[in-house]
């Protein structure tokens, strides 16, 4: 076990939580009795809790996930008995670019690279005049060292945008990291974003800044950056035809090539993109909005009464969008009306056990997130789809902070369980934030905490070897590869 001592005075000091009559820490970290049954969760969400701490939890099932949670000495990340982890990754690091290693670390996504090495791609979601730490240095002195037409806004040369994407090449074997650099430059913002079945992550701006005041473009574009072993910046095309709106994550069907996206806001929708050419999705297609078919315009957020609930499919349709670059920023306005259902902060997404899953992160009676499911339809993208069509499911809405505590980056585990990575805001981030394991299921564990301080856990995914999860700490930026017997949960 590898503790960067160093690291622990870097990352700032610990956030004490604050106290509550039975403390999140105490009910999710130091008893490990986390677990709760999908049958227990769906009576549970018969009675929502509506505020923290107000009423006992659901019932919950000893025994699932890992076990308690054990401090660590370092202050970094707590994990449970037999696990382990590196800091291989540290905002402000010299890169072998000659870059900087950004802030403000997101959403990633492990790939298969040569010589069995992985291929990490980070998230760097950062402004324009962001001071958290940018990859050109301190007053941008390094911005010389890319080249004018690799920077997608250069901000006229004075204030660059500061966001892109970050590539490490990572050896699991040797617990090495081979060499990082900047892979993608000046976009703005690059929250969380999705990987590619053909070897490539599609990087999400989230964010509609217009060409102004000092900004050469229109940002709130989806990037392709290629999963290269190769020091290299990707040429910084904006995918257009995906839309213009705050993006948050995508997600890719690899039966059809058909990309989801969420939509970073409290009336957003969910989308997807149907390319011209699986794969080339530079070519341009279709983008559509997902309405439940009997239930025009609904509203699944949950907020004013729970209009949808857990476990019970709905039949889905798709609309067509128009005017997708949408200068109005109203894509999601004018979907609604037209018959689109209306989410609560869609944020990540992830494709596994054949369905796509995604976080809305202050959905639900208690606004504590919402985890859904959508299951394709085998005819997906084609007419024949009226045939059976895909199915939309509420997955888990615990509306208990003590259980999940606003879900946002995801993934779903080789084995099919779903790992969260909490954001919680206000006294839920004063008591640190999680990573959470959720079972097929719908069986509820503790997997980390942040133990450094208050800000969010992100990028949550595993290596191709299934042996490292690798997870960010926001702010101070790092990346940690996590190690130990998985498959013993």
């Amino acid at each position: 076990m590898v503790f960067m001592v160093r690291l622990a005075s870097r990352l700032g000091k610990n956030v004490m939580p604050m106290k509550h009559h039975t403390s999140r820490r105490s009910f999710l970290a130091m008893t490990g009795a986390t677990a709760l049954g999908f049958a227990g969760l769906r009576t549970y969400l018969s009675f929502p809790q509506t505020a923290r701490g107000q009423s006992a939890p659901a019932p919950t099932k000893p025994g699932a996930g890992y076990g308690p949670l054990v401090p660590d000495p370092h202050k970094i990340l707590d994990l449970p008995e037999g696990f382990s982890y590196r800091v291989i990754s540290r905002q402000g690091e010299r890169m072998d670019d000659g870059l900087r290693v950004p802030g403000n670390c997101d959403g990633s996504a492990s790939f298969a690279g040569p010589d069995g090495k992985t291929i990490i791609i980070r998230n760097q979601e950062l402004l324009p005049d962001d001071r958290s730490g940018g990859p050109f240095g301190r007053e941008n002195k390094l911005l010389d060292l890319v080249k004018p037409c690799m920077l997608y806004d250069r901000g006229c040369g004075k204030h660059p945008a500061l966001g892109g994407t970050t590539t490490l090449v990572y050896d699991t074997r040797t617990g090495k990291l081979e060499r990082q650099f900047l892979s993608l430059a000046g976009t703005i913002r690059n929250c969380a974003g999705g990987p590619t079945p053909w070897g490539s992550w599609i990087t999400c701006e989230e964010t509609v800044l217009r060409a102004e005041k000092g900004r050469e473009r229109d940002h709130g574009y989806n990037f392709e950056v290629p999963a290269s072993a190769e020091i290299g910046l990707a040429d910084p095309v904006p995918l257009v035809a995906m839309g213009r709106f705050n993006h948050e994550a995508v997600a890719v069907d690899p039966h059809s090539g058909i990309v989801y996206q969420t939509e970073d806001r409290d009336d957003g929708l969910i989308y997807r993109f149907i390319p011209h050419a699986p794969g080339k999705l530079r070519l341009g297609g279709r983008l559509q909005a997902l309405v439940v078919s009997d239930a025009p315009s609904l509203d699944t957020r949950n907020w004013e009464k729970p209009t949808v609930q857990a476990g019970q499919p709905m039949e889905v349709t798709w609309i067509d969008l128009d005017e997708v670059e949408s200068p109005l920023d109203d894509l999601r306005h004018r979907g609604f009306a037209a018959g689109a259902a209306r989410f609560a902060r869609g944020e990540g997404m992830w494709y596994g056990n054949d369905c796509i899953y995604f976080a809305c992160t202050n959905g639900g009676v208690a606004k504590k997130g919402q985890i859904w499911k959508y299951v394709p339809s085998p005819h997906e993208g084609t007419r024949r789809a009226a045939e059976a069509p895909g199915r939309l499911e509420l997955f888990i809405e615990p509306n208990d902070g003590r259980l999940v505590e606003n879900a946002d980056n995801l993934t779903v585990a080789p084995w099919g369980d779903l790992v969260l990575a909490e954001d919680g805001v206000g006294e839920a981030a004063a008591e640190q934030q999680f990573l959470v394991g959720v079972t097929p299921e719908g069986d509820i564990y503790p997997l980390a905490r942040n133990a450094q301080n208050s800000t969010e856990l992100t990028g949550v995914n595993f290596s191709p070897d299934e042996t490292t999860l690798f997870v960010n700490l926001f702010s101070p930026g790092a990346t940690l590869a996590v190690t130990g017997p998985w498959h013993q949960r």
